[in-house]
């Protein structure tokens, strides 16, 4: 049997606001679809999700500081 690629680092929880994962930047759709897309499909997005996760994570930081910065 062949292993496939995935972005999954066993950090699995869904951010409701931005809808994609906090481990690997999937959204649900794109998670429950990965077995089904060809292995040349997950190679070609697994460096966006990184891409997409950082832009996330950067934002939810500025939003958080945001209260801060007022104060």
């Amino acid at each position: 049997m062949h292993r496939i690629s995935t972005p999954c680092v066993n950090i699995c929880w869904t951010d409701p606001v931005h809808g994609l994962c906090e481990g690997c930047g999937r959204t649900r759709d794109e998670i429950g679809s990965w077995c089904f897309i060809t292995e040349e499909q997950r190679l070609a997005l697994m460096p966006q999700l990184k891409e997409r996760l950082a832009r996330t994570l950067a934002a939810k930081a500025a939003q958080k500081a945001l209260p801060a910065a007022s104060a």
